[in-house]
């Protein structure tokens, strides 16, 4: 309903598709600016930074373009709206998730795509088949461990009823730490964002395997295989916070 609402209007949704590609484009502007004045940053040329971002940025588009939308559901929680969503025979997960889809975000998807094309074209890098697999890897598995801090951040709505910059924090924000090389971060950010909220298993862990750079706690090699397992363990994980906030939905008393 919400797709062809938006194309009726076929040039705004355009227009809307657009602005969102040009504005997350800035991300990158911003590393080209950067490379105006140094040429390695942590460590990184500007074509292994662009892999990183792009894998960052793609991964989470694909999450975006799914999820965007459960940052709406403290707005919900709040005004008891979301009780016409229990009614309907349909998830509430999932009609959350529906909620004014913006097809628009599209663009973001399409931004890191074409960032990620491009440092695929210019990295001098030896490819073996297990390499190759990792790519296509990383932005399925990266998407999934997205996806489940959207529903994480969704269901601690239910408690705080105001907390989507919170979950933003943990998405757009991760997002931007991504893409940039875990050289440039103290270790204990490093450390976190590897074995508390272990956003390092969307892109760095992956990413640094297909360059062939160590990872900066050392880890063995093998760690860069573990995504699929990060993303599932997580996703349950999710799951199983999301009914737990659910089942503790007591409408607004009014």
């Amino acid at each position: 309903m919400w797709i062809r609402s938006l194309m009726a209007y076929r040039v705004s949704f355009a227009m809307t598709a657009l602005g969102n590609f040009a504005v997350t484009a800035f991300d990158f502007v911003a590393i080209l600016l950067m490379f105006s004045q140094v040429d390695r940053l942590g460590g990184y040329s500007l074509a292994e930074i662009a892999f990183l971002y792009g894998a960052s940025c793609a991964a989470f588009g694909l999450a975006d373009l799914a999820l965007g939308s459960m940052d709406r559901l403290g707005r919900r929680v709040r005004d008891g709206t979301l009780d016409t969503l229990l009614v309907r025979p349909a998830p509430v997960l999932a009609q959350v998730a529906a909620d004014r889809f913006g097809l628009h975000r599209i663009g973001r998807l399409a931004q890191g795509a074409l960032v990620l094309a491009y440092a695929l074209v210019v990295l001098d890098i030896d490819w073996t088949p297990l390499k190759v697999l990792m790519v296509p890897l990383m932005l399925v598995c990266g998407a999934g461990i997205f996806a489940a801090v959207f529903v994480g951040g969704a269901a601690f709505q239910f408690v705080a009823q105001d907390a989507a910059e919170v979950q933003n924090a943990f998405t757009y924000g991760g997002t931007t730490l991504l893409q940039y090389p875990p050289t440039v971060f103290a270790k204990d950010l490093v450390r976190g964002v590897t074995f508390v909220l272990p956003l390092a298993f969307v892109n760095w862990l992956p990413a640094l395997y297909v360059l062939g750079r160590p990872y900066p706690l050392d880890l063995p090699t093998w760690v860069a295989f573990t995504p699929p397992l990060v993303a599932a363990a997580l996703l349950a994980l999710a799951g199983v916070v999301w009914r737990t906030g659910l089942r503790s939905y007591r409408s607004t008393g009014s």
